[in-house]
């Protein structure tokens, strides 16, 4: 799967074929602040918690914005 198709994408909006695929990886979601209030999109995915730093690092985010969550589909 090209996980590159469901950065910027909503979890919810996921089809059940992307959830299955996606089941045990990391996703980053922005961190809630009151100053942000961001959506709830994927904005890394990866097979462990590293590889998705690099990945927001990659793209100039800081990854202490972003919480690290595995994925349960």
């Amino acid at each position: 799967m090209d996980f590159a198709k469901v950065i910027g994408r909503a979890p919810e909006r996921l089809t059940l074929e992307e959830r299955s695929r996606l089941t045990g990886h990391w996703l980053a979601f922005e961190v809630y602040t009151p100053q942000t209030q961001p959506l709830k999109r994927i904005e890394a995915v990866g097979p462990d918690v590293p590889s998705c730093i690099e990945q927001l690092e990659k793209r100039g985010l800081d990854p202490r914005d972003f919480e690290f969550v595995l994925f349960q589909g």
